[in-house]
């Protein structure tokens, strides 16, 4: 009697461990990081420029850097950032602020009229816009990235900033 019950015991786990059902939904996707480029001119009164990206989450957090040199490679600095003029008694930033459907890119300062400031400084800007998820999905032992290193923060998320879609 106990071989007929081993038999059927090895019988019955290679029948069910051969059979197959059907395929279960497709799980919730990972975690997905974009990068997008804004060309700005910032303008009165406001001196801001205001962007809509898609693919952001709930959740999810967003990553602002100017352009501040191209010689060598991009260079890329994480906002705010903080300039002094006429010799240090006045200063402008940049700064931003960001919802789930917009990002707002703006100049603050202590001057109080900013269509003095340099041409330069308001015209003609280039700034990268990083959504980083979350969530990142990744093993919360290793160390989170320097966010402002741009190239460090692309490297972590694994993003492919070789084809960044440009916002107006």
């Amino acid at each position: 009697m106990k071989k007929i019950l081993t038999l059927f015991a090895v019988v019955g786990l290679f029948a069910f461990t051969s059979c197959e059902g059907p395929e279960g939904p497709p799980g919730e996707p990972g975690p997905i990081s974009y990068v997008y480029e804004v060309d700005a001119n910032f303008v009165g009164p406001n001196y801001s420029v205001t962007s809509n990206p898609s693919g952001m989450l709930s959740g999810d957090n967003i990553l602002v850097y100017e352009l501040v040199g191209t010689a060598g490679g991009d260079s890329w600095a994480l906002l705010p950032q903080i300039y002094y003029f006429n010799d240090g008694l006045e200063s402008a930033q940049y700064n931003y602020t960001f919802s789930k459907n917009r990002i707002t890119i703006f100049i603050k300062g202590s001057l109080s009229d900013l269509s003095e400031l340099p041409n330069s400084f308001r015209t003609g800007k280039t700034f990268r816009i990083v959504i980083v998820p979350g969530d990142d999905g990744l093993n919360a032992k290793k160390v989170k990235p320097d966010y402002s290193d741009y190239n460090e923060v692309i490297e972590r998320y694994n993003i492919d900033d070789s084809n960044v879609q440009k916002l107006n």
